[in-house]
């Protein structure tokens, strides 16, 4: 009997979803346990399989369209049969009682993929493997695949070309398809430049506009970005921290484990937060909830879009501990394998630009928590000490914005101090 499938919920907030992609055709059978199609949502995205052994006869909502959760997407039942009252119910009726036939489809060479950067890349489950496992970056490559689907092949394609590191950073930024730039030997950041110039005169003669329309993720943080913007007075506070001791620190424990400056910051943040709650609170109504642990969200730059997964209980986890949760979440984020808990609970959140030697910004609060901090590079600066004497010291700015609903500026004041006595003196961590 012929019945509807509907857009699974996959987490307590999820709302809607987008088909991106449906691995069975109208009229073909699929097992139970199989692929069956693949939803995105704003953070994740999963492949669901069928439930039962049916023929998939008509798809309702097709890929790259949204759906809210619990929706019609396809209806399934015996082959051939009549689905027409059920597409009435849907608000369409076909335009026979039974399946049409498939079209024809007449094989035409499919232009090269281009891509802009952060566009979702379609891609196999077995490229997306191989792509791990060689850590080449998917959205460089072209796709030989249907509709221009990255597959096996052009992974290892792509893994076999020795590019330098400068020259893959350029090539994501560019849009440029390493893989397609002839070289003998190593190609380097110029190599990527002068195919970039040279593939974009055509383009550069004949000037256009290219409208895109936003992916999931992105209207989802447009979205919670406005609205943050809208709801908290925010007030944007600097501070400058001498970062020698907390650099000697992680190199000294370089023979031990990768350390990051993110995981300290976040082990000694942790222990800061718990003594000034203003920062680590929350507002519901006219209600301000405080709290007597820290769930350290950390901002990870994805392909898609901004990813916020959470250290739960990070005040009573170890430098080891946080360090390795916080490399396993960025992955997982990264690889789209993040589940929905990941990415809920946090009460206070950090961004870190350092590594692309942003010297001040305002990150925007990550609703409802009511501070983030945002880190910034380290820069050798000349500072006048307490002898008049003029020296060069690693100095790293800290950016925290606080919602002023709640944290008045002495309180911000009070608590950067703090932690600035923290992170230039991160020996307190053993008292």
């Amino acid at each position: 009997m012929a019945e509807l499938i509907r857009l699974p919920k996959m987490g307590l907030t999820m709302e809607e979803g987008t088909i991106v992609e449906w691995f069975v055709e109208e009229g073909q059978e699929v097992k139970k346990g199989e692929r069956f199609f693949e939803v995105a949502t704003d953070k994740i995205s999963n492949e669901i399989e069928a439930e039962f052994d049916t023929t998939l006869l008509k798809i309702i909502v097709t890929q790259d369209e949204d759906a809210l959760v619990q929706a019609p997407i396809a209806i399934v039942g015996e082959a051939g049969e009549d689905y027409s009252a059920l597409m009435a119910d849907v608000g369409a009726a076909p335009s026979s009682s039974a399946p049409a036939e498939k079209e024809v489809e007449v094989e035409t060479e499919a232009p090269a993929a281009t891509r802009a950067p952060g566009e979702y890349v379609l891609a196999s489950p077995l490229a997306k493997k191989t792509a791990k496992e060689k850590g080449v970056d998917l959205e460089m490559i072209e796709g030989s695949g249907p509709d221009g689907r990255v597959v096996e092949k052009d992974v290892l394609a792509a893994g076999n070309v020795k590019a330098s590191p400068m020259a893959k950073i350029a090539a994501k930024e560019m849009g440029v398809n390493i893989a397609s730039i002839q070289k003998d030997g190593r190609i380097m950041k110029d190599d990527v430049q002068k195919y970039y110039r040279n593939s974009r005169i055509e383009d550069l003669a004949e000037p256009s506009d290219d409208v895109q329309a936003m992916s999931r993720m992105r209207k989802v943080v447009a979205k919670r970005m406005t609205e943050s913007w809208n709801t908290a007075p925010a007030v944007t506070y600097d501070i400058s921290i001498d970062m020698t001791k907390l650099m000697a620190m992680k190199k000294d424990l370089k023979p031990f484990a990768k350390i990051t400056y993110t995981d300290l910051i976040v082990k000694v943040l942790s222990r800061v937060l718990l003594k000034h709650k203003a920062l680590n609170c929350s507002i519901e109504g006219n209600n301000i909830i405080e709290r007597n642990y820290v769930n350290m969200g950390v901002a990870v730059a994805t392909d898609t879009g901004l990813l916020v997964p959470v250290v739960k209980y990070s005040n009573i986890k170890s430098l080891g501990d946080i360090s390795a949760e916080i490399k396993d979440l960025a992955e997982k984020g990264r690889t789209n394998q993040l589940g929905s808990d990941a990415l809920q609970g946090g009460t206070f959140t950090v961004s870190n630009m350092g590594m692309y030697e942003v010297e001040s910004f305002s990150p925007i609060i990550n609703q409802p928590e009511t501070a983030i901090l945002g880190i910034c590079g380290i820069k050798n600066t000349p500072v006048v000490n307490d002898a008049m004497e003029i020296e060069v010291k690693p100095l790293m700015k800290l950016c925290l914005t606080a919602d002023h609903r709640v944290v008045d500026g002495a309180v911000a004041a009070i608590f950067l101090k703090d932690l600035k006595e923290h992170l230039e003196n991160p020996a307190v961590l053993v008292i």
